[in-house]
């Protein structure tokens, strides 16, 4: 049986942040589903809905892990995700944390698998294998179950009736009312006309509406606001994208764009409690936290893994 070991150097070292791989060519976007012509800042509206869920996810590398193999060793790693919902009861002025899991995967390369021990009383590690042996696609591995619980859970709520603000780009594409919440802006997905469009956007206001991915096996409608001003900042300061799947209808998603950008600026953060104000959103920013608490402490879980593998090599 081939030995599991523990790398003795930090988890994260060495690891590069994780970024989605791209559903669409950013060239492929229809910019006139919603507004033909020029473009104009559109005044959100909030339509009364009366539960919103916040949907998140948090991932850690608890260890590097090596598979001492007869033919040399293999590169592998151990890892908590939690996701996680807060419900927002709008007509109650409360929120709750809801559908709080824990998730624990080791990912090994090289199209081997080991079991990983239990370590200490509940650390117990569902084993995968990669063909590959780059540490970033053990890591993309990794993410990407975290990805798909998050996807899950917003699914199952949207299909429960629950409006879904979910943090990230789209992973499920079907006809639920649920929205992409994106914070950062990698990709200029407009042209350079409707781009000075998102810079006229005042707090509470959208762009029109444009498809992302026309054509193509990933479309989704999309559409930028603001979700406050910032003295001092630049035109895009304090502004973020969403989505929804372009299987729902204009109509709809019209209707979901107006919703977000106008109840949106209610929970945005202060740059006085989170260094990512105002884009990452109060509820969200909560919810990491508990997400992170529930992973349990790193170094814990690092000594309980070293002490599992090293009992089991004696």
């Amino acid at each position: 049986m081939a030995r599991i070991h523990v790398e003795g150097w930090a988890p994260d070292h060495g690891a590069s942040t994780v970024v989605d791989v791209a559903l669409a060519d950013p060239e492929k976007v229809d910019e006139e589903v919603e507004v033909a012509g020029e473009w104009a800042p559109i005044d959100g509206a909030d339509d009364g809905v009366e539960e919103v869920a916040f949907v998140d996810g948090v991932r850690r590398v608890d260890a590097r892990l090596t598979l001492d193999e007869e033919d040399g060793p293999v590169p592998g790693l151990c890892g908590s995700y939690a996701v996680g919902a807060v419900r927002w009861d709008r007509r109650l002025r409360r929120s709750r944390f809801d559908a709080v899991s824990v998730g624990r995967l080791a990912v090994f390369g090289s199209g081997r698998i080991a079991e990983v021990p239990t370590a200490g009383r509940r650390l117990v590690y569902r084993s995968e294998s990669i063909p590959d042996t780059d540490p970033a696609a053990l890591l993309r591995r990794f993410h990407g179950a975290m990805r798909t619980a998050e996807a899950t859970l917003a699914e199952g709520l949207s299909r429960d009736g629950v409006f879904v603000v979910a943090d990230g780009p789209l992973n499920d594409f079907s006809a639920t009312e649920k929205v992409g919440y994106v914070k950062s802006h990698r990709v200029p997905y407009l042209s350079v006309e409707r781009r000075r469009v998102v810079a006229r956007l005042g707090p509470g206001q959208r762009t029109p509406l444009f498809l992302i991915g026309a054509g193509g096996d990933y479309p989704r409608y999309s559409w930028y606001l603001r979700l406050a001003a910032i003295p001092g900042g630049h035109g895009w300061s304090g502004v973020a994208r969403a989505e929804v799947a372009s299987a729902l209808s204009l109509e709809t998603a019209r209707r979901i764009a107006d919703r977000v950008t106008a109840i949106l600026p209610a929970v945005a953060s202060e740059p006085h409690l989170d260094a990512r104000a105002p884009q990452n959103l109060v509820p969200i920013g909560a919810l990491e936290r508990e997400l992170r608490r529930r992973l349990g402490d790193p170094g814990v879980v690092y000594r309980a893994l070293r002490e599992a593998t090293m009992e089991r090599t004696r």
